[in-house]
């Protein structure tokens, strides 16, 4: 199968190792990875701040790069709910609601791909150590992807997994809201942390970018010796 990554914006600019091992882990599972060089941002940031005459040019853009995709996949639930959301914005626009639905039908978050498409729960990953796991609130609860992560995750050789308690709360980032109202946020985060504390575990797992820099960034700030990651640098890991 040919897989046409969308990187996503975060991955491109402060999480390359997570773009690697997401291509990496496609191509172990048997699927030819293609990368559209007319990506840019998908508009999100500015969708979200309620700019959505300025967000869509570079959905535009988006739209035009991964049209003829046989598949897209990206490794961030929010960036793929987007992607989502792009029949609803060019509603009134004859020529692009057409594309967008096309591309909307064919786009994954990647653990979605994995376990529903690929149809692989085990991708033959080992990894020693305990580890809770975050689940995002636009792959969770608008993306509505909750159990693929946590099948794929229970497969891990070595990995003990820990219940994260209150996981159902935001880390704060929220993208723009993280920077329109820090002061919250980082009450957010606080609690994130805590929580993640409580556990006594090394590593804290998730699949949104923005999320794990949140998250990883307050941890660091705090001295704390929780290691983040992107649940595909766990799943490459073998």
């Amino acid at each position: 199968m040919k897989v046409s990554l969308f990187a996503t914006c975060i991955v491109d600019m402060f999480q390359t190792d997570v773009g690697k091992a997401t291509v990496e882990l496609l191509e172990r599972l048997g699927c030819e990875v293609i990368f559209p060089k007319g990506q840019v941002c998908c508009g999100q940031p500015a969708y979200n701040s309620g700019y959505v005459k300025d967000a869509k040019e570079p959905m535009k853009k988006m739209i035009e790069a991964f049209e003829d995709a046989e598949v897209i996949v990206a490794p961030s639930g929010s960036c793929a709910f987007m992607f989502k959301e792009y029949p609803k914005v060019f509603k009134e626009d004859p020529i692009y609601f057409e594309k967008a639905k096309k591309v909307a039908s064919k786009t994954y978050e990647l653990t979605d791909f994995i376990v529903n498409v690929l149809k692989i729960e085990d991708v033959g990953a080992k990894f020693e150590g305990n580890a809770t796991y975050h689940p995002s609130c636009h792959m969770t609860r608008l993306l509505g992807v909750s159990e693929s992560p946590k099948k794929l995750l229970s497969h891990v050789e070595g990995l003990q997994l820990i219940d994260l308690p209150k996981s159902y709360n935001c880390c704060g980032f929220g993208g723009t809201f993280s920077v329109k109202m820090g002061n919250i946020s980082e009450q957010m985060v606080d609690e994130k942390v805590d929580s993640t504390l409580q556990t006594g575990a090394d590593y804290l797992i998730g699949a949104d970018g923005g999320c794990l820099m949140n998250i990883g960034g307050r941890m660091q700030r705090r001295g704390e010796n929780v290691k983040v990651m992107h649940i595909a640098e766990v799943l490459n890991h073998h």
